[in-house]
């Protein structure tokens, strides 16, 4: 177990479960992963990869299926289309090429059988070094906005040990879709004790309205914890059972209150709204796409 004198860039290693199917986005996944679809130009992934490196991540273990192999391609050098760009002079693109080769190591750990979060975050145990006695975990169909939230996670384990995970604030008639923290107060206004979770529970029965999101700062126990949880509906592994399983055993865990916004990258709808808020956001597209819309919604 971590000790509170951690510093808080004591985790390097940052693991991305990306071994899903995308069936939500057939036929389109028959050939394409949806972690490198593009919100606008750059995939979802680099977008999670390059958090993870800005709060301090050196490595990054892509969790993936056999047939996947393109996500991790992504982030290898590419000569032939570097030298291209080069010999034309495109400069900016050949930037961007670049970008994500010299963001982070990335390499892939293999999900045979797609058993769970629980069983993904599992397989990228024997990837881990020694000196990993944390590790960040990201999902890829989350972007947490803006980036930071990893760095004030560390920060909170840093103080308190353990694990730290992320949480949003939702309204109560929504609650009942997200996992559900039961909390007790810090000192910290947005941070708080995790007593316990609730799955997808009733919006009167919630023990509160902070809910599950995408990120995680776990310490190495919880591999230990993993091993010994028992397999749930249609036989997977869930994350939550083992970070339970740490907190009934006397594992301190906290989780950030982050008072930002969120997309969900993992269906065509919440898809579509993060590359129209990116977009927007862009200074080479952001003007034309604002006036087309304001003239699309006057036609509707």
């Amino acid at each position: 177990m971590s000790s509170p004198t951690s510093t808080p860039t004591a985790f390097r290693t940052a693991i991305v479960p990306a071994a899903g199917l995308g069936t939500r986005f057939l036929p389109t996944t028959k050939a394409v992963p949806k972690e490198l679809l593009p919100v606008v130009d750059t995939p979802g992934i680099e977008l999670v990869a390059t958090e993870a490196a800005e709060a301090g991540a050196q490595r990054l273990i892509i969790v993936t299926s056999p047939d996947k192999g393109a996500v991790a391609d992504y982030f290898q050098p590419n000569p032939e289309l570097e030298q291209t760009l080069k010999a034309r002079g495109k400069d900016d693109l050949l930037a961007k090429v670049h970008r994500a080769s010299e963001l982070i190591e990335a390499e892939t750990a293999l999900q045979e059988k797609a058993l769970g979060l629980g069983h993904a975050v599992g397989c990228a145990e024997d990837s881990l070094g020694e000196d990993d006695d944390a590790v960040a975990v990201l999902l890829p169909d989350d972007l947490v906005l803006p980036t930071g939230v990893l760095k004030r996670m560390a920060e909170v384990r840093a103080q308190h040990g353990g694990s730290v995970l992320c949480a949003f604030d939702v309204p109560r008639e929504h609650i009942s879709a997200y996992g559900v923290f039961d909390v007790a107060d810090t000192d910290a206004d947005d941070v708080k004790i995790v007593n316990g979770m609730v799955e997808k529970p009733a919006a009167a029965d919630a023990p509160s309205t902070l809910a599950a999101a995408g990120r995680y700062l776990l310490d190495r126990a919880v591999f230990d914890a993993l091993r010994r949880i028992e397999p749930g509906a249609g036989g997977e592994l869930q994350l939550t059972d083992a970070v339970a399983l740490l907190i009934s055993e006397g594992h301190p865990v906290h989780v950030v209150v982050h008072h930002g916004g969120r997309h969900d990258l993992g269906n065509p709808g919440g898809f579509l709204k993060a590359a129209v808020d990116f977009a927007l956001a862009d200074p080479e597209y952001g003007p034309d796409l604002r006036d087309w819309l304001a003239e699309r919604i006057d036609r509707s």
